[in-house]
């Protein structure tokens, strides 16, 4: 008999993300190509910094990888991204997600995480996506992709009828506008995968992708 997953309220929830935003400042998006990668990856970006990572789900490894962050680096926290469904949300929570990130929004997973214990961060890029959200407790967001939906005057400009509402901008950032997207005082961290490189990644250069996410993260200092 399987122990039914504890109710969290949406208020609850929205705190839980707070928390992980606040800590995190920067959130990598990660796609894992190889098995082999992603406990020399997790270490090099911890090394640099950043101890919350969102693994996408767009390879065939990206549970796995999840799984094997929760087992053997507990002290991280560990996320699942490009989640697109309810079953993909099923999917990443038995593997041990802590937040769930989607690219965009559909009513039946929104609904489907409503009863979640897990904290979601649904993907929007206008008004329109919010509005859908709020209705059902939503209050913290990702902007995506975001310098295409209008980026740092498409966050002022939402800041008005959403009072209180605020934004995980991804998309399009980069070290070139990262200061002037967290000025924002509706924005609680960002996304980027700039410190990613995948020839950093195939070639085993941890060191040089812990030196990008330091100097990432020295930016907001």
């Amino acid at each position: 008999m399987t122990t039914p997953s504890p109710i969290v309220s949406m208020a609850d929830k929205v705190a839980l993300i707070d928390s992980l935003c606040a800590k995190a400042r920067i959130l990598p998006v990660i796609t894992i190509a190889r098995e082999q990668d992603v406990l020399p990856l997790a270490d090099a970006l911890a090394a640099g910094g950043l101890t919350a990572l969102e693994v996408t789900l767009r390879s065939q490894f990206g549970l796995k990888a999840i799984q094997i962050l929760r087992e053997q680096r507990p002290e991280l926290v560990t996320g699942a991204g490009t989640v697109l469904d309810r079953h993909m949300l099923a999917a990443a929570e038995a593997a041990g997600s802590q937040f769930i990130v989607t690219p965009g929004i559909t009513r039946d997973l929104l609904e489907a995480s409503v009863d979640s214990p897990i904290p979601l961060l649904p993907g929007i890029s206008n008004a329109s996506g919010i509005m859908e959200g709020y209705g059902l407790g939503y209050r913290r967001f990702k902007l995506f992709p975001a310098e295409v939906s209008g980026g740092v005057a498409a966050i002022k400009a939402l800041g008005g009828p959403f009072g209180e509402v605020k934004f995980c901008p991804t998309g399009g950032v980069s070290p070139a506008n990262i200061k002037s997207y967290m000025a924002l005082k509706n924005v609680m961290c960002v996304g980027g995968s700039w410190m990613l490189d995948p020839e950093w990644i195939k070639n085993g250069d941890w060191a040089r992708i812990q030196e990008c996410t330091a100097e990432a993260l020295a930016l907001l200092d």
